[in-house]
Parts: C-alpha cells; sequence; structure tokens
C-alpha cells in the first residue's frame, strides 16, 4: 500500500475547517492532516482540539512545509502568493483557494513549480463550465464573457460603488455596476475576484475575458452565468449559488468544489477534465 499523502492546511477559518474536516472523514484512506497554521494561532488551536489533537499546530508556514506533501492555502487572497510561493519552495503541492492573489503572478509560480518539479491545484470555485473551457482552450476561443448578478447590498462595501457615489438602497431593479475586462473586475471587486480570475487563467487570460456585474434587487443568490465561443462551439452555463452554512460570505459550491478536487488528487481514479 502506497504511502498516504500529508496535507497541511493555512488558514483555520470556516473554510479551512471544514477541509479539515473532510480529509479525517472522506479521505483518510489516502490521506492524512498533518499540519494546521494559522496566523492567528488560537484558530488554529481550536481546530486542533476538535480533533483532540494540538500536535498538528504548528509556528510557522516553513514548519507546515515540513510535514506536508500537499499544502492547501485557505487563507486570503492578499497571501495567497506567499503561501505558494513558499510551498512551492519547499517541494511541496500546493492547493489554491485565493487565486484572485495569485493572477498577477501565476507565471513565476508556474516556473517555480516546474524546477521544484511540484503541481499546483486551483479548484473550479463558485462556477461551472471550467471543464469545457479547459477543453475549448486547445482551440480558438473567440469570447469568454462572465456576467454576475447579486443583490445590490452585496457591494454595501466596495470602493468603486463609494467613488462613484452608487447608492445602492435606491436600485429598484437588474443595474449594471460594471462592464470591462476580468483584468479591471479583479481590481475594482475583490468579492468577485476568483471568479474573474480563475476564468481568465483556464482560458484566454485577464484582458481578453469580459465581466459584466449586475446589482439584481430581486435575487437573494450569487448568479454567475458564462457564455464561450470556440471554434468547437458554443457553451453557456448558469450557476446560482446559496451561501455555505458556516460562511455566509462564501458559496456553498466553491467550498465543495475544493473537495471535489481533493478527491480527484487523493483518489486513483479521476473523472472529468
Amino acid at each position: 500500500m502506497s504511502r498516504k499523502i500529508r496535507i497541511g492546511i493555512v488558514g483555520c477559518g470556516a473554510i479551512g475547517t471544514s477541509l479539515a474536516k473532510a480529509i479525517r472523514r472522506d479521505f483518510k484512506e489516502w490521506g492524512k492532516l498533518t499540519a494546521l497554521y494559522d496566523l492567528k494561532k488560537q484558530k488554529a488551536q481550536e481546530l486542533a482540539d476538535k480533533f483532540k489533537d494540538k500536535s498538528r499546530v504548528v509556528d510557522s508556514l516553513e514548519d507546515l512545509t515540513k510535514k506536508s506533501d500537499l499544502v492547501i492555502e485557505a487563507a486570503s487572497a492578499g497571501s495567497s502568493f506567499v503561501i505558494a510561493r513558499e510551498a512551492i519552495s519547499k517541494g511541496c503541492d500546493v492547493l489554491i483557494l485565493s487565486v484572485g492573489g495569485i493572477i498577477g503572478k501565476f507565471k513565476q509560480l508556474s516556473g517555480w513549480a516546474k524546477n521544484y518539479n511540484c503541481k499546483i491545484y486551483i479548484p473550479s470555485g463558485a462556477i461551472s463550465g471550467i471543464d469545457a473551457l479547459k477543453a475549448v482552450s486547445l482551440v480558438k476561443i473567440k469570447k469568454v464573457i462572465l456576467t454576475t448578478r447579486k443583490n445590490p447590498q452585496s457591494f454595501s462595501r466596495v470602493a468603486y460603488i463609494k467613488k462613484r457615489n452608487i447608492d445602492l438602497k435606491r436600485i429598484k431593479r437588474d443595474t449594471v455596476l460594471f462592464s470591462g475586462t476580468a483584468r479591471k473586475a479583479v481590481k475594482f471587486f475583490p468579492q468577485n475576484i476568483n471568479v474573474a480570475a480563475l476564468l481568465s487563467l483556464a482560458g484566454i487570460g485577464q484582458d481578453k475575458t469580459f465581466v459584466k456585474i449586475i446589482a439584481s434587487p430581486k435575487t437573494k443568490k450569487n448568479i454567475h452565468e458564462i457564455l464561450i465561443e470556440s471554434d468547437a462551439g458554443k457553451i453557456t452555463t448558469r450557476t446560482e449559488n446559496v451561501l455555505h452554512p458556516d460562511n455566509p460570505k462564501t458559496s456553498f459550491l466553491a467550498v465543495l468544489s475544493v473537495r471535489a478536487m481533493l478527491r480527484q488528487i487523493l483518489h486513483p481514479v479521476k473523472i472529468g477534465t
């Protein structure tokens, strides 16, 4: 029997906790949770308490890489690049949730991964259709358009909205807040950063991927529609996300997609593109 993959988690909030439980419950045959790290050490200790084993808590990212074959970044876009770089430099594979934090430096990470013979994994997150986009990227892609609809109050803390003096409370019908490239969407709408960044990486890049963001007062869900046109045909998807029960800031599907990717990594059978 082959050795189980040692897994370390960076970021012990709601998502990190959900993944830690899944590793111990669903993937124990192929992998084992060996290290937990969070800048707020108390969070890591509280998570370790759930498993009655504080030996998993480490004091630094470097310590975590020593105990891991695979590092899961579940921290933030502000730190995902540093975490990925450290993991790769120590010979670890890395699974990145906060893809928005690496979008501008992905070529660097890819180069390092090649040099250190490591793998970078990025889950599909809160959207559908990435499998098809990956496939048609082998031919000519003519356009990729993402249309996101959210309740106006979802944008209440966005600096882009405040700077333009947009009164979200006065929006009574679907209103386009932004229309432009994924590069600008990533810059102006942090809560849409992962979806736009992921599409860019899987397809035709930040400057050719088009994004439209709509404030929709009648919806309570985060809705993402994707249009892909290529030499292989036309693809459309629509995903209506419900919020994660333990973390309302995150779509439930985004967390499930990480667990599905973990299954792809750990399980001997791979299904899908």
